[in-house]
């Protein structure tokens, strides 16, 4: 498909009918794990579910620049949903199928949404809970029945009732779906993207149809996608990374979209799709990586002694590599028979031995991360970027660096504050936050977005983002750094799940709250005959509090001694999206997990080596409960 063709589709919309009238029923464009088997949709069949649904949208009243929300997991229908939308004028609002109904109410107000799309019972109750206080609301429409079959309320409506409505508008209106497709423009908002809410509530970036198509020319200008690549779509239709590659460059680029069954299923079904082009968010890849050093220290000594002398070849390699040099003769026959031998089954194992480009976005990754899969044949890349900008950085095959964000994109300009903080400027900006004009001028200053992140350019003009400016410790003496720094590499742990660094001005040394990852620190527990009953136990116990003590040291001698963790907690319990800990993007609220385990901070800067708390904890199903324990404060 050449490229004069291709501009002259605005929309994604437009794109899917161009897909549509080149490949029709001849390719598929969508498959889905469901109840065990793959099920395939051609771009026929993507292009009539979508045109039924925006006929029937089109008839319930949807008016053009009006808005959507989708509250659902990344499943085809959330898709088939929002080019529905996008076909009759609609703005798609996107919203964590993990939501509480009050963030949820937020979002649908918020956005002045009138209908919203739900996945399943789950979701729909969480709508009907709140939808007294939405009094906009018209329709809730729902794709999976079971569990409300008996549910009566005239506000729902089935996907089975819209496709019935949308063919019937069709043959009353044969030509009135292209007619509403051809009115679209480029400039035609798309979506809202919901800012991850770190310091207040989330503010809506609003997205135009031109900016989601003009990231996707970008970073093909970087990766040349070929047509019918394997994608895997993880990531939530909320977030803008999967706007632009599981919306935007699967339609542009014709990517043959592939959705996993379940969270839980996902490696497995990842080994049966053998994608070309993968997204995982830094918490996954890190995860990825914990199952592998915890199977590598479950496995013999033999299997052991191999996989460690094939990392260290890999790793010599990947350095060639990244920097787009050759190796050797003999380090190249090395290569091969690590390859062969090591890293092909373990890549197979973890269903990327076909994955041609990875990436990472959205919280600062570990350079190690980045470097072990690069050791192990995986080329990982970081990107940098938002949903005011999109992305705006990448790195390139031959030059890449693991401690940066790679180079700009074409078409987007950078500078760099005196105290700072980096300014981006591009032709694929967010339009402004919805009913937020005072915020956008805030952020945007003569053309430039101003991030909040703290960075700066090395000498090969590779960008490398420390941490918001706003997270930035003092410790005194003018003496500064980036708990970030810390947290991304006690993550590469396999078992430190999550951490928070914590540092005051008044004090001399630097602090940290641990989170264990309980299957990992569990099964090396049990390994070592060490019994305990619940994660609070488990985490206290002497030989996990040492384990951790060990992980911390090892960070501790590439930092500078003024910023070492000096004295840390292991956590009674996780950081929890459903208690404000961290964002739907797991990212830390720093602020508000500063203040909620205040004691506890206290307790590190204090002189006690144990602290009794007691906490209240919330369940998913709305129940309290109060609990008390004796938490040690452990010297490094």
């Amino acid at each position: 498909m050449n490229q004069s063709a291709r501009s002259e589709e605005d929309t994604l919309p437009k794109l899917l009918v161009r897909n549509y009238l080149k490949y029709g029923s001849g390719q598929v464009a969508i498959r889905e794990k469901h109840m065990g088997i793959w099920q395939s949709y051609s771009w026929q069949a993507y292009f009539e579910i979508v045109k039924y649904l925006g006929l029937a949208l089109l008839s319930l009243g949807l008016n053009r620049g009006e808005r959507v929300s989708i509250l659902a997991e990344n499943k085809p229908h959330a898709f088939w949903y929002e080019i529905a939308a996008h076909s009759v004028g609609g703005v798609v609002v996107g919203i964590f199928a993990d939501c509480t109904p009050p963030e949820v109410e937020y979002y649908v107000k918020h956005s002045d949404s009138r209908f919203v799309i739900c996945q399943d019972q789950e979701q729909v109750d969480k709508v009907l809970e709140i939808k007294g206080n939405l009094p906009d609301l018209e329709k809730v429409i729902y794709w999976d029945s079971k569990g409300l079959w008996s549910y009566s309320d005239s506000i729902l409506m089935n996907m089975e009732e819209m496709l019935q409505l949308g063919r019937r508008i069709d043959r009353e209106q044969p030509g009135l779906f292209h007619k509403c497709v051809s009115e679209g423009s480029g400039d035609d908002l798309a979506v809202f993207l919901y800012s991850s809410g770190t310091t207040g509530n989330p503010k809506a970036a609003m997205v135009t149809q031109e900016a989601l198509i003009g990231m996707a020319k970008a970073v093909n200008e970087v990766d040349r996608y070929e047509e019918n690549e394997e994608y895997l779509s993880f990531l939530p239709i909320a977030w803008i990374a999967e706007q632009l590659f599981g919306v935007a460059c699967s339609l542009y680029y014709c990517l043959r979209t592939n959705f996993p069954e379940e969270p839980e299923t996902v490696q497995d079904n990842i080994r049966e799709i053998g994608p070309q082009v993968v997204f995982f968010g830094p918490r996954l890849w890190e995860n990825l990586i914990r199952m592998i050093q915890v199977s590598i220290e479950d496995s013999g000594f033999l299997q052991r002694a191999c996989y460690r002398t094939a990392l260290s070849i890999g790793k010599k390699k990947a350095q060639y590599a990244m920097s787009g040099k050759s190796p050797g003769i003999a380090l190249s026959i090395f290569c091969f028979l690590a390859e062969r031998l090591v890293f092909g089954p373990l890549r197979d194992n973890i269903g990327l031995r076909m994955t041609r480009v990875g990436y990472s976005a959205g919280a600062a990754i570990s350079p190690d991360v980045i470097s072990y899969f690069h050791a192990i044949g995986v080329n990982l890349k970081q990107l940098y970027g938002g949903s005011e900008i999109g992305v705006v950085t990448l790195h390139r095959d031959g030059d890449i660096k693991p401690e940066s964000c790679g180079l700009p994109l074409p078409g987007v300009d950078f500078r760099i504050s005196d105290d700072g903080e980096i300014h981006v400027r591009t032709s694929h900006m967010f339009s402004g936050y919805y009913g937020a004009e005072d915020k956008t001028r805030e952020k945007v200053v003569n053309g430039w977005y101003h991030t909040g992140d703290f960075g700066h350019f090395d000498a090969d003009g590779h960008l490398i983002v420390m941490d918001r400016m706003e997270d930035l410790m003092d410790l005194g003496e003018g003496l500064k750094f980036s708990p970030q720094f810390c947290e991304v590499r006690l993550r590469f742990s396999p078992y430190i799940k999550d951490v928070l660094v914590v540092a005051r001005p008044d004090e001399s040394f630097v602090g940290a709250l641990v989170n264990i990852d309980l299957n990992n620190v569990g099964q090396w527990a049990e390994a070592r005959h060490i019994s305990y009953t619940t994660f609070v136990d488990l985490s206290q116990k002497l030989e996990v509090i040492e384990l951790v003590r060990r992980q911390i040291a090892e960070v501790n001698e590439m930092l500078p001694d003024y910023s070492r963790i000096r004295r840390f907690i292991n956590l009674y319990k996780e950081f929890d999206p459903d208690e404000a800990e961290m964002t739907r993007t797991r990212k830390l609220r720093r602020t508000f997990v500063e203040e909620r385990f205040k004691a506890l901070i206290d307790g590190i800067y204090g002189e006690d080596e144990t602290i009794e708390i007691s906490s209240e904890i919330t369940y998913r199903d709305g129940r309290k409960s109060l609990m008390k324990n004796r938490i040690q404060v452990v010297s490094v």
